[in-house]
């Protein structure tokens, strides 16, 4: 058997992952989201922002995030750049589940984020696996299980 087969992909450092994220989102702002943000698409994902409540600070805070679509729902991985730990935004969603998602193309929705598990779990990151080939591999070398958020849209507009 090659040993390349087994190996897990190769990871850029931490520092550059969340500095390439910080990048990415200076780039959005500046071109109004039209940059670096794209609806779902033949790849099978899109990218999309999230803007949450602070657990701390109760400000808004804005990331960039990778999602799929499943139904009325979006669904993301909190992968804090494969580095250990969860990402401060779910970390922000589990103190505030309540978010605006804003999608290119669309106005911004309302939603309610929840973890997913169980079944409904595997089945979604059966999904992201499909469409992510190295997924199983980097979530292996974390010790952090990764949490699968489900971002179900409100109807209500709170």
């Amino acid at each position: 058997m090659d040993a390349t087969a087994t190996r897990a992909p190769r990871t850029p450092p931490a520092w550059f992952v969340h500095g390439a994220w910080r990048v990415h989102r200076a780039l959005h702002r500046l071109s109004g989201g039209r940059f670096l943000w794209t609806p779902s698409n033949r790849r099978g994902w899109g990218a999309l922002r999230l803007t949450t409540t602070g657990r701390r600070s109760g400000r808004e805070r804005d990331v960039i995030l990778g999602y799929l679509e499943d139904g009325d729902d979006l669904v993301v991985v909190a992968v804090n750049g494969w580095d250990e730990g969860h990402p401060a935004w779910w970390l922000n969603l589990q103190a505030h589940p309540e978010a605006v998602v804003r999608v290119a193309g669309r106005t911004p929705q309302p939603v309610r984020a929840r973890e997913a598990t169980g079944a409904e779990r595997e089945r979604l990151w059966r999904r992201w696996g499909a469409v992510d080939a190295s997924l199983d591999a980097r979530a292996a070398r974390r010790s952090t299980r990764t949490p699968v958020v489900v971002l179900a849209r409100r109807a209500d507009g709170r």
